[in-house]
């Protein structure tokens, strides 16, 4: 199914902008000390170290794999990997301290989350259909 100019138009400008997101978010956190990180958070700095890279990736697999046309799934299978993480975050977030600092990670996630749905509903099936099976050669 093709989008509508507008609909691709918005799809473009919310992965570019998740994607700024995660590369700094994810960034900071691949370059930042470890004694810098295990002050922000309770969690292992090696975990957290592995949730940058991750964040990184998923950043770069938002916008590389559709605007090159190389593999052009992988872009809502991103997209689902960050919605993971920020669901991941949510909880964290709401477990060390007050609910409404969570609701950034919340909605980040569902934007990814929207995102991977759009993102999904458009990409190639590599599955050929029972017609092109049934008809013969030419």
């Amino acid at each position: 199914m093709q989008p509508t100019k507008k609909v691709n138009a918005l799809l473009w400008t919310v992965q570019v902008l998740l994607a700024a997101l995660f590369l700094f978010a994810g960034g900071m956190k691949v370059a930042a000390p470890a004694a810098a990180l295990a002050q922000m958070s309770p969690l292992p700095v090696a975990f957290l170290k592995f949730i940058g890279v991750a964040e990184v990736a998923g950043a770069l697999g938002l916008i590389l794999p559709w605007g090159l046309r190389i593999q052009p799934a992988l872009t809502p299978l991103a997209a689902a990997g960050l919605v993971i993480i920020m669901v991941g975050a949510t909880v964290v977030t709401v477990v060390i301290g007050p609910v409404a600092p969570a609701l950034v990670p919340a909605v980040v996630g569902v934007v990814a989350a929207f995102v991977a749905r759009s993102r999904w509903q458009q990409a190639p099936s590599r599955r050929p259909s029972l017609r092109s099976v049934l008809q013969p050669a030419r």
